[in-house]
C-alpha cells in the first residue's frame, strides 16, 4: 500500500493505472474512517483493479463556527484500516497542495495572510437549487465546499468509479447532479446506511465520537422516527405535509433534542412532497448538545 501527498504524484499512478486497463475505485473520505466507510471501501475494493481512499478534512465545506479545528483525526489507526481491507493507495494531500497559500500581501494598510480558509481557493464548483434545502439552509458554504473538493480530488484520482455512503444523502445527489452536468466519465455508487448494533439504530458517522452516553441515547430518536414514520407510509399514509408534521412533533416532544429540519422530500430533486406516490426521502438533522447528526431513509412502495 502507498501513501501518497502530492497529487501530481497520485495523478501519475492513475495515468499510469488506466494505461494498463486497470480500472480505478475510489472512496473519499475525511477519515476517522468507521465501518459505514469500510462498507464502500469492501465494495470498492471487490469491483475494481485499483482502489484509491483518500483521507482529507476539508476546510472549504466548515463555517467558522463549525469544528474543523475538532475534527477527529487518527491516521496511524485509518491507515491500519485501509491496509487490512485492501487498499492500494491512501491519497492524503496536503494542505498546500489542494489549497495553495497566496503570499502575505497588504491591504488598506493592514498585513494580513491568507491561511484564512474563506481565501485559500479562487476557483469554487457550485451545484444549485438541491442545495438551498435541508442542509444547505443550516450549512450554507458546505455543499460548494464539498463539490470543490470533490471535483479536485476527481482530477488527482481519475477514477472509473467513486463510492458515497447514503446516510449524507443530499450531498450524494449534489455530487451526482455534478458529475452529470460536467460530463464527467465517472459511474458514482450510492451504498446503504450501516447503522449501529441494537434498537437505537444510530447512523454510523465520524461526529458519533463526540456524543456522551446519555447524549447517545437521546440519539436514538432519529432512527425511532424515520422507522415509524416509514411504517406510516407502508399503512397508507401518504399526505408529506402531514407526515412531515408528526416527524417534527415526534423529535420536538424531546427537550434534549434540537431540530433544524424533518422534511418528506422527492429524492431526486430534493423538494418537499405535498403528496406521496410510490417513491420518497424522508430526512431528518437535529443537534443533540455540540453535535449535529443527520439521518435518512428511502421508501418505496411495496410491488
Amino acid at each position: 500500500m502507498e501513501i501518497i501527498s502530492k497529487i501530481k504524484t497520485m495523478q501519475e499512478i492513475a495515468d499510469s493505472l488506466r494505461r494498463e486497463n486497470k480500472k480505478i475505485g475510489f472512496v473519499p473520505t475525511m477519515g476517522a474512517l468507521h465501518q459505514g466507510h469500510l462498507s464502500l471501501i469492501k465494495a470498492a475494493r471487490e469491483q475494481n483493479d485499483a482502489l484509491v481512499v483518500s483521507i482529507f478534512v476539508n476546510p472549504l465545506q466548515f463555517s467558522p463556527e463549525e469544528d474543523y479545528e475538532s475534527y477527529p483525526q487518527v491516521m496511524e489507526k485509518d491507515t491500519e484500516l485501509c491496509e487490512q481491507m485492501g487498499v492500494d493507495v491512501i491519497f492524503c494531500p496536503e494542505m498546500a497542495e489542494m489549497y495553495p497559500p497566496l503570499p502575505l500581501r497588504e491591504r488598506d494598510g493592514v498585513r494580513e495572510t491568507t491561511v484564512e480558509r474563506q481565501s485559500m481557493c479562487l476557483t469554487t464548483v457550485h451545484v444549485s437549487e438541491i442545495t438551498s434545502g435541508l442542509c444547505g439552509l443550516f450549512r450554507p458554504c458546505f455543499f460548494q465546499g464539498v463539490t470543490t473538493v470533490v471535483t479536485k480530488l476527481f482530477h488527482a484520482v481519475k477514477p472509473h468509479t467513486a463510492y458515497f455512503g447514503q446516510k449524507d444523502y443530499q450531498q450524494a445527489v449534489v455530487i451526482k447532479k455534478m458529475i452529470s452536468d460536467l460530463n464527467m466519465d465517472i459511474e458514482m455508487q450510492i451504498l446503504p446506511i450501516i447503522r449501529e448494533k441494537g434498537e437505537k439504530g444510530l447512523a454510523l458517522s465520524s461526529r458519533n465520537a463526540y456524543l456522551n452516553p446519555e447524549e447517545r441515547i437521546q440519539a436514538g430518536i432519529l432512527f425511532e422516527t424515520l422507522r415509524i414514520a416509514k411504517l406510516m407510509l407502508d399503512n397508507g399514509e401518504r399526505d408529506g405535509v402531514r407526515l412531515s408534521s408528526w416527524m417534527k412533533e415526534n423529535i420536538e416532544a424531546n427537550p434534549l433534542v434540537l431540530l433544524e429540519y424533518a422534511e418528506v422530500c422527492d429524492t431526486e430533486i430534493l423538494k418537499p412532497l405535498f403528496q406521496i406516490e410510490t417513491r420518497a426521502l424522508l430526512a431528518l438533522a437535529v443537534r443533540i448538545g455540540k453535535t449535529r447528526l443527520i439521518d435518512n431513509m428511502i421508501w418505496e412502495q411495496a410491488g
